[in-house]
């Protein structure tokens, strides 16, 4: 073979070997593109549902049962299978420690440890819940008996001022009053107000609290945290100057007036790496109620 035809054949091969190559370049990053893709995607989980409840007199609870169907006639049917929870973190830790878990909490409350489903196709956000779009959502409500005086009316006035209503809205809440005006007080203020109530408003009261009491240094608010239910019976009795509810009152609560500081929707909540992303209220319902058992049996 000459000279010129060996050169010739050993480009030949060469540029196979480069296509070859190229080819093989290209199915293994192929290959990787299809990993990476399926890694991002959490998988469909299977098996038996963890079902994470609020404990009976929690305004959350009270809210999600009736606006889901899981009360009927007047009785909250809940699965006794239920582990119950007493405050919104509980909830937060119990369903990011379980694949399998579900829950519910306040949308104000949601962060990234946890993942919200949406509920017959519409997610839980603020503006669905301002819209009525979004099914579960609930009042927060302050509560108090007769007429508000003093530091404690100042207050009340604050929360319901363009200020008050801005924190609401920060907070990730729905404002009460959209055209809320400005804070007319002078910071004059002075005294102790004392709050009791649920877990779910709290993080907002404490929010404005704290601005309030910038404003009106001599003012000190003590906020404790125990249900609405404990909020709502502390204002009747008057060893609160004001309950947090974070439901509407039950019929026989009629020694107390509640007013809506906020708007929340209540998110329904799963484990990160659990694949489902949208569930139909009738579904949630009977995941609940413990009819449906398994995460195989609610595909839609």
């Amino acid at each position: 073979m000459t000279f010129s035809k060996l050169s010739k054949l050993v480009l030949a091969l060469g540029a196979s070997a480069a296509l070859a190559a190229c080819g093989n370049s290209d199915s293994s990053n192929d290959s990787t593109d299809t990993s990476s893709d399926s890694t991002t995607e959490a998988a469909a989980i299977t098996g038996p549902i963890s079902v994470i409840s609020r404990e009976e007199g929690s305004g959350t609870r009270d809210a999600f049962v009736e606006a889901t169907g899981v009360m009927a006639d007047d009785i909250d049917n809940t699965t006794a299978a239920a582990t119950i929870m007493n405050g919104t973190d509980q909830v937060m830790t119990a369903v990011a420690d379980d694949p399998n878990a579900i829950g519910y909490i306040s949308l104000g409350s949601l962060n990234d440890t946890v993942k919200a489903v949406s509920v017959d196709g519409v997610e839980a956000t603020e503006e669905n819940v301002a819209s009525g779009d979004y099914a579960i959502s609930r009042p927060f409500n302050i509560v108090y008996q007769g007429e508000l005086e003093g530091v404690v009316a100042d207050f009340h006035d604050f929360i319901f001022s363009e200020e008050g209503q801005a924190i609401v809205l920060d907070e990730g809440f729905v404002q009460a009053k959209a055209d809320a005006e400005a804070y007319a007080g002078d910071g004059s203020q002075s005294g102790t107000i004392n709050i009791v109530g649920s877990t779910s408003v709290s993080p907002v009261m404490e929010k404005l609290a704290e601005a309030y009491e910038e404003l009106n240094s001599g003012v000190q608010i003590n906020i404790t945290s125990n249900g609405s239910s404990a909020g709502v019976k502390a204002a009747t009795d008057g060893t609160a100057d004001l309950g947090m509810a974070s439901r509407a009152l039950a019929d026989d609560e009629t020694d107390v007036t509640a007013e809506a500081i906020a708007i929340d929707g209540v998110a329904v909540i799963v484990n990160p790496e659990n694949g489902v992303s949208d569930l139909s209220l009738a579904t949630v319902a009977s995941i609940f109620t413990g009819e449906t058992t398994n995460w195989e049996d609610t595909a839609q």
